[in-house]
C-alpha cells in the first residue's frame, strides 16, 4: 500500500509541475463552440445538453494540461447545479483524468459528525466507481468529523484553513484566550491529528488549504506546520501571484501544490492569450499551465 500523499509527491517530482488545474465549468465562459448559449436561458431543461458540453469541454482540457500537472480539481458545485447528468459528467470527467495518469481531488468541502462524516467518507473514498484519490473538507466538527477521511490510507483529504476569500477574515482571523488566531488553532489541531498519517515523503494524508491571497500568512503556517501538505488556491483569478505562493514550500521545493481553474480554464479570453482564439481554447489553456509551472519552478528553485 502505497500513501496518497507519497503517490502526489512522486507524481510532482515525476513531472516537475507543482500546479494543481481546477475545472470549474463556469458556463458563461464556455466559447460558443462548445455550448450554445441558448441553452443557459433554461438550465433545467437543458441539463442534459449543457452537461455533454462541460464533458467535452474537460476532456480537451485535460488532454492539453496532462503532462503539465499531478493533479486535477473539480469543483463539485459547477456539476451539481446541472442535476444527474451534471453528476455523471463530473464522473466522466473524473475517470478521464484517471485514465490520463492524473491524481484528482475532488473539491466538495464534505463533512458532518460522526457516523454521517463516515458515510461521506464511504460515498467519496471507498466508491469504486468513483475515481478519485483525496477530497476537501472542513474541520470544523472536530476529529470525529476529520478521522474518517483518513482510515484509507490510500486516499488523501484538504482540510480548510486559512482560506483565500477576502471575508476569511471574519471568523479565521478571530483571536483566542491564548493569543493564537483560530486559523492557527485549527493548524495545530491539523498536524497533530494527522502525526498518525505520514507517508515516506514526510508528509501527512491530512493536507491543508491555505490561500495564496495571503502571503504573510502562509510563510507563518508554513513554519508552524512541517508535516502538512498544502494546497494553495487563489493564484491568478484571485490575484496571487507566484511571488505569493513561495513561502508555502519548504527548502526543498516541496510540501504544496497551487490550483489555478479559471486562469487555465478560460485562458483563451485573456489577452496574453486572446491570440490562440476560442476554437483554439484548450491550446491557450495549455500555454497558461506551463507559463504557471515555470514561473513557480523559478520562484521555489
Amino acid at each position: 500500500m502505497k500513501y496518497f500523499i507519497d503517490r502526489l509527491q512522486q507524481k510532482i517530482e515525476a513531472k516537475d509541475s507543482r500546479i494543481c488545474v481546477g475545472l470549474d465549468p463556469h458556463l458563461e465562459l464556455i466559447p460558443e463552440n462548445v455550448l450554445a448559449p441558448e441553452l443557459l436561458n433554461d438550465l433545467e431543461a437543458n441539463q442534459k445538453e449543457i452537461a455533454a458540453a462541460v464533458l467535452k469541454y474537460n476532456q480537451n482540457l485535460l488532454d492539453a494540461v496532462a503532462d503539465m500537472t499531478a493533479v486535477v480539481k473539480p469543483q463539485m458545485a459547477f456539476y451539481e447545479k446541472l442535476g444527474v447528468p451534471g453528476m455523471e459528467a463530473l464522473w466522466q470527467t473524473m475517470a478521464y483524468a484517471k485514465s490520463k495518469g492524473l491524481l484528482v481531488l475532488l473539491d466538495g468541502k464534505r463533512n458532518d459528525i460522526g457516523s454521517t462524516a463516515g458515510a461521506y467518507a464511504e460515498a467519496y473514498l471507498e466508491n469504486k466507481k468513483i475515481e478519485i484519490d483525496s477530497i476537501t473538507i472542513n474541520p470544523y466538527l472536530g476529529r470525529d468529523g476529520v478521522l474518517p477521511f483518513l482510515e484509507n490510507k490510500e486516499k488523501g483529504a484538504f482540510a480548510l484553513l486559512r482560506t483565500s476569500n477576502p471575508s476569511a477574515v471574519d471568523i479565521q482571523d478571530l483571536k483566542l484566550d491564548d493569543g493564537r488566531t483560530v486559523y492557527q488553532a485549527v493548524g495545530n489541531f491539523l498536524q497533530e491529528l494527522g502525526r498518525d498519517y505520514i507517508g515516506d515523503c514526510g508528509y501527512s494524508n491530512l493536507a491543508a488549504v491555505v490561500g495564496a491571497t495571503y502571503p504573510k500568512e502562509l510563510k507563518e503556517i508554513r513554519a508552524q506546520l512541517d508535516s502538512v501538505f498544502f494546497l494553495i488556491p487563489g493564484f491568478g483569478a484571485q490575484g496571487g501571484g507566484a511571488a505569493d505562493i513561495k513561502a508555502g514550500f519548504d527548502s526543498e521545493g516541496r510540501g504544496a501544490v497551487v490550483n489555478s481553474s479559471r486562469g487555465i480554464n478560460f485562458a483563451y479570453r485573456k489577452d496574453e492569450y486572446a491570440h490562440f482564439g476560442a476554437d483554439n481554447y484548450a491550446k491557450a489553456a495549455r500555454a497558461a499551465a506551463e507559463k504557471m509551472k515555470n514561473e513557480i519552478n523559478e520562484v521555489i528553485k
